[in-house]
């Protein structure tokens, strides 16, 4: 998972795009970079780490120009750091082109061989996004007539890439001396809002991830970038937008909903809080129905994600909320750590029991999900040393049971706690005297009923239905074994290591 940002403004944008990154930084903190474009200039600063350690003065200064666009990148295969990974992207034909995706390609090696053999481009990295660019190039290049660049040449490359390119892509690009090209893959798995504002009697308009990356701005929601569609934003601020694909649906990744997104967001029309409130509602009937008997003295969020719906479990249910963990806000958000050791030590580091909550009580507590089990079983167990009597465990999202291709870090069924376990196993490997789920159906009704318009959603690592169509066990199976391999049986990176690592990434910008 990974923000990204693009902005045609009427004024220097260096410091639209920095803002909109620190608060997309939740999506992911491996690594960040901003481009520019001032004229047929491009200007470039990109780093690993936080973007607060990527940017100094310096840095901004030399990002000149009215447009450009920014990524933070989280690696999906949970690896370490990869500065050769940092977005943007650039090549330099046609006319040079930078971009940003969000998301994860499903036939990136199929794509890699296309390019050796036929297009005769070059990758660089082991980044599928490197050969997202390289296509929209090629097919760029292929429909340049002259020295110019047409609006249907544009489109007719988007249109190109949507043949060619399976999986989840939103995707955000310039090309020097024309302007930014916004597109979303034909099911909208990965979102991207648009938004506008006025400045000198012109509209500005800037392209985001989430629509809170437009509040922090001053910018309003347009709409969102449909699937299927091209938008091309020219430098001097004329907008174009056309469908790209004539198979194109909605559907929605799901789990943008439960957890990726910041509550304040909205994505494809659908408020992240309100959608959160009404799983909310829905778990406290699962938990009435499977649990009529069990007496609960307690409802507790894990924070921060989960904290809507628990609230509204407990005043569904009729039951006291109480706050019992508290996070120390300065160590990163556990899930999107690199590397299972470094999830592991981080829990306890991160979040700290209000004893006198626990002591003597049945509690329930409510989380976004459960995707591993490392977290909630250290979680449960901290309950109990804090002196529960009992510990219930409930879960916003349904089981994941199957890996997610399409840009979030679960890929190995064997990291999956749900995978072959019933409800009873789960509950005894974590921990606990009882596991709820969400139902599925529950979910999409949920998303649905704050934005009816929303019938179809991504449900992969719940159902193990891939929206594209092109997932099998041999390919789930060729991902496992990569990621095994390129471990190579070395230990994965302790707490300490990672942060020597930011560190010196740090010094390095000091320089």
């Amino acid at each position: 998972m990974c923000g990204i940002l693009g902005v045609v403004g009427q004024t220097p944008v260096n410091q639209l795009l920095y803002d909109g990154l620190q608060v997309l930084q939740h999506r992911g903190q491996d690594a960040a970079g901003i481009v520019t474009a001032s004229g047929k200039t491009f200007h470039m600063h990109k780093g690993s780490g936080m973007v607060r350690d990527v940017f100094r003065t310096r840095n901004m200064r030399s990002l000149m120009g009215n447009a450009g666009i920014a990524h933070v990148r989280y690696p999906t295969a949970g690896s370490a750091s990869s500065l050769a990974e940092a977005q943007p992207f650039y090549v330099n034909s046609p006319f040079g082109i930078v971009l940003a995706h969000n998301g994860n390609l499903t036939n990136t090696e199929e794509l890699k061989a296309d390019m050796f053999r036929h297009d005769l481009r070059h990758i660089n990295t082991n980044s599928d996004s490197e050969v997202l660019l390289n296509v929209f190039a090629h097919e760029i290049a292929t429909r340049v007539k002259g020295f110019e660049l047409s609006e249907d040449a544009v489109f007719g490359a988007v249109e190109a890439v949507h043949r060619r390119v399976r999986g989840a892509y939103a995707v955000v690009a310039l090309i020097a001396g024309y302007g930014l090209v916004a597109f979303r893959d034909p099911n909208g798995i990965r979102p991207l809002v648009i938004g506008t504002s006025e400045a000198s009697g012109k509209t500005e308009y800037m392209f985001a991830s989430e629509s809170v990356a437009l509040d922090c701005s001053g910018f309003s929601i347009l709409r969102d970038v449909q699937p299927g569609e091209g938008v091309f934003v020219t430098f001097d601020g004329q907008f174009h937008a056309r469908s790209c694909s004539a198979n194109a649906r909605h559907a929605p990744c799901l789990f943008e909903y439960v957890y990726f997104a910041r509550p304040d967001s909205v994505i494809d029309g659908a408020s992240v809080y309100q959608a959160r409130i009404v799983m909310g509602e829905k778990l406290a009937d699962k938990v009435r129905r499977v649990l009529p008997a069990i007496d609960i003295d307690v409802v507790m969020p894990i924070p921060d994600t989960s904290r809507p719906s628990a609230l509204q479990l407990a005043n569904h249910l009729g039951l006291p909320y109480r706050e019992g963990f508290i996070k120390n806000r300065y160590i990163g958000r556990t899930f999107i750590m690199p590397g299972q050791a470094v999830r592991k030590k981080s829990v306890r580091q991160k979040l700290n029991p209000v004893a006198c909550e626990f002591k003597d009580r049945n509690v329930l507590l409510v989380d976004d999900s459960i995707v591993r089990g490392t977290t909630s079983k250290e979680i449960v167990q901290m309950a109990r040393d804090a002196g529960a009597r009992k510990v219930y465990f409930a879960s916003a999202a349904p089981a994941v049971r199957f890996p997610n291709v399409y840009g979030i870090d679960m890929p190995t069924r064997a990291e999956l706690l749900a995978t072959g376990r019933t409800e009873e196993d789960i509950a005894r490997e974590i921990g606990a005297d009882a596991v709820i789920y969400q139902d599925l159906d529950s979910l999409k009704e949920a998303v649905h009923s704050v934005n009816p318009e929303l019938n179809h959603f991504e449900t992969s690592c719940f159902n193990g239905e891939y929206i594209t169509g092109d997932i099998d066990d041999a390919y789930l199976d060729a991902i496992e074994n990569a990621r095994q391999e390129s471990k190579g049986g070395k230990e994965e990176p302790t707490s300490s290591q990672m942060i020597d690592l930011n560190l010196n990434v740090a010094e390095q910008n000091l320089i």
